[in-house]
C-alpha cells in the first residue's frame, strides 16, 4: 500500500514538475499561502529558528518568504531530479564562479571537500555542478527504503555516487583518491559527536568530523555558496583558508562563521525547517 502511494506521488510530482516555470511558480506561490494559513510541523521550526536567528523587524518578512521557497524547492527537486542536462541548460539560467579551480585540483588527484550549506534548492545546486564537473556525495538516507532508492537515483543523475554519512570509509577513499566531495555540517546530530559552536550567536551542536576528514585525507576545503537573483541560480566556490586552524573547534568556528554569513546574504532561501538548536536549547523550544 505503502509502495503505491509513494510511487502516486512520485507520478504526479513529475507531471507537474513539466509544467512550463511560470506556471510552476504559481504553484509554489498558491501553495504557499495554504501553509501560510495552516502551517505545518516544518513551518514552525522554520518560524522558530528565523525569530530566534533575527529580530523581530525582520523576522515575519523572511518567514513568509522562506515559506514560498520552500514550496518553491518542491519543483526545483523535481527539475533537479527528473530533467535532462539539456533541459537544464536551455531553460534554467545559471553562472557558476570558482569552478576552475576545482577542476585544476581534480587534475592534480587532490582531493576537494566541498562545503555547502542547505539550501532550499541545494539538489539543483548539486544538478548543475555535477553538469559541468565530477562530483561525489556524502547523504544521510531517508527513512523510507523505497523512496531512498528514488532519492538515490535521482542524486546520482548529477552526481557520480553517495554515500552514507554513517559510512565515512567510502567517502574518504574518494577524497584519498583525489575526488570532489560534497560536504554539509549545518544540521544538528547530536551532542556525542559534536562540539557546542556559535550559530547565529546562539551555541549549537556542530559535528567536528569534517576537520579529522580534512586531516585523514590530507584534501582541500572549499565553500560553495548559492542563491537566486533575477531567476538566476549563481554559484559561488571559495576556499576555505587553513590559516591558523589547529583543532576541529577552530574550523568548525570558521565554518560556522562562513555558512552564516552566507545564509544572511538570502535567508529566506536557506532550509530553516530543521532543528538546529535541539541539542542546546533542547527539543521543547520546537513544540
Amino acid at each position: 500500500m505503502q509502495k503505491n502511494i509513494i510511487s502516486l506521488f512520485i507520478l504526479i510530482w513529475r507531471l507537474f514538475c513539466n509544467l512550463p516555470l511560470f506556471f510552476q511558480s504559481i504553484c509554489a506561490y498558491l501553495l504557499s499561502l495554504i501553509f501560510l494559513l495552516f502551517p505545518n510541523k516544518r513551518s514552525k521550526i522554520s518560524k522558530k529558528n528565523i525569530e530566534l536567528c533575527f529580530e523581530k523587524e525582520f523576522a515575519k518578512s523572511i518567514y513568509k518568504k522562506n515559506i514560498y521557497q520552500s514550496t518553491k524547492s518542491i519543483f526545483h527537486t523535481g527539475i533537479a531530479w527528473f530533467w535532462t542536462n539539456e533541459k537544464i541548460s536551455k531553460k534554467i539560467k545559471y553562472q557558476i564562479n570558482g569552478l576552475d579551480k576545482l577542476k585544476d585540483l581534480q587534475r592534480k588527484n587532490i582531493g576537494v571537500l566541498l562545503f555547502f550549506k542547505h539550501s532550499l534548492h541545494l539538489e539543483l545546486d548539486a544538478r548543475v555542478i555535477g553538469m559541468n564537473m565530477e562530483v561525489y556525495g556524502v547523504q544521510r538516507n531517508h527513512n523510507s527504503e523505497l523512496f531512498n532508492n528514488f532519492q538515490d537515483m535521482g542524486r546520482k543523475k548529477s552526481i557520480k555516487d553517495t554515500a552514507d554519512k554513517n559510512n565515512p570509509r567510502k567517502f574518504i577513499k574518494w577524497l584519498k583518491d583525489g575526488k570532489c566531495v560534497l560536504y554539509a555540517n549545518d544540521q544538528d546530530y547530536g551532542q556525542k559527536k559534536s562540539d557546542i559552536i556559535n550559530f547565529f550567536n546562539h551555541p549549537a551542536a556542530t559535528i567536528s568530523a569534517p576537520y579529522k576528514i580534512l586531516q585523514t585525507t590530507n584534501s582541500t576545503p572549499f565553500f560553495m555558496n548559492t542563491y537566486f537573483e533575477n531567476n538566476k541560480l549563481y554559484i559561488q566556490i571559495e576556499e576555505i583558508t587553513m590559516d591558523g586552524i589547529t583543532s576541529a573547534v577552530h574550523f568548525s568556528s570558521r565554518l560556522n562563521n562562513i555558512v552564516e554569513n552566507s545564509i544572511k546574504k538570502h535567508p529566506h532561501e536557506y532550509l530553516w525547517q530543521h532543528r538546529r538548536f535541539k541539542s542546546t536549547l533542547g527539543k521543547e523550544f520546537y513544540k
